[in-house]
């Protein structure tokens, strides 16, 4: 079993469990707290958004490098090394999370993980994993602390600065969650306080989405969860994906509205080490072309988001 490196979100993982101990999927829990109730750490109400800055442009940003070996510096020293270390999250319902039954890491995310290091070194355990939240996702790379980022990362020309992404792996849409008593069906219907993870394109999304809203923001999209169970927030909007598994775990909400953004998810590796991206690239290339793609999908993905639809299709440079 990979090794994990970052304990970071585990309380909140752990909060999630109690308040939502004894619910079923007939039940509806307790929210009763109100505002007394204690807010996740790191929570920032209203957000402090990044100031507007003048677009970045890179034509296509899902456009990545042609598949490569595995040969190159950066590879020697993973391989040198005896494991990837890669950035996760372990919060994320069936994309990315620690499983109560193993104690293990699994999900979608981990699957493709695991297929990284078995072709690296024949071996899907030789990675050591690192918790990460969604504001650290850049930093992590560019500080040369984890080789690769498998986290929900929306591939967009602003991130493409600080790092490189491989081809894209999933295709997620922003959208909204709300208590399944409100009455708000798309998020100009919102006349309060929107959720999302700090560091995210959804949260940098929701004054354009609605300019009358709040946007709050948390560490993880499981600590703007607890606040809409705590009445806290009025609502949580990211990526569907994110937000249908939240749905799941707690059935007394409800993923509303239309598709507001598109969101790609890329894996993400430092600028400086392209030979990495182009062998990333080739795995994913054949787990799309082997059906492993589709089977993960069915495995972890399907019980949330129904039958799977084609891989994303790979975008080359020239």
């Amino acid at each position: 079993m990979g090794e994990l490196v970052g304990m970071r979100g585990i309380a909140a993982a752990l909060a999630v469990v109690v308040l939502l101990s004894g619910c079923t999927a007939g039940s509806t829990p307790d929210r009763s707290v109100g505002e007394r109730a204690v807010r996740p750490a790191g929570v920032q109400d209203p957000a402090e958004l990044p100031a507007a800055a003048a677009a970045a442009s890179c034509g296509d940003p899902r456009v990545s490098l042609r598949p490569g070996p595995p040969t190159g510096p950066a590879l020697a020293e993973i391989v040198a090394r005896g494991a990837l270390v890669v950035g996760v999250n372990q919060n994320a319902y069936h994309v990315g999370y620690r499983d109560p039954a193993t104690g293990g890491l699994a999900g979608f995310e981990i699957d493709i993980v695991r297929a990284i290091a078995q072709e690296l070194f024949g071996d899907p355990e030789k990675v050591r994993y690192a918790a990460l939240d969604a504001a650290d996702r850049e930093t992590a790379v560019q500080e040369g602390r984890v080789d690769l980022v498998i986290r929900t990362m929306t591939m967009t020309c602003a991130a493409r600065e600080k790092v490189a992404f491989s081809t894209e792996y999933f295709t997620a849409y922003q959208r909204l969650l709300v208590p399944g008593t409100s009455q708000a069906r798309e998020i100009e219907d919102v006349d309060g306080k929107v959720c999302a993870a700090a560091g995210s394109t959804s949260l940098t999304n929701i004054p354009a989405l609605n300019p009358d809203a709040v946007p709050v923001s948390a560490p993880d999209v499981i600590d703007c969860l607890v606040m809409l169970q705590q009445h806290q927030v009025d609502a949580i909007s990211t990526s569907d994906i994110l937000l249908v598994a939240l749905a799941f775990q707690d059935p007394s909400t409800k993923v509303v509205g239309r598709r507001l953004k598109e969101q790609p998810y890329g894996i993400a590796m430092a600028q400086t080490a392209p030979e990495l991206v182009r062998f990333v690239n080739g795995v994913l290339e054949r787990l799309r072309a082997d059906g492993r793609w589709a089977a993960s999908y069915r495995t972890w993905l399907t019980p949330i988001l129904g039958d799977p639809p084609p891989p994303p299709v790979a975008r080359h440079e020239g």
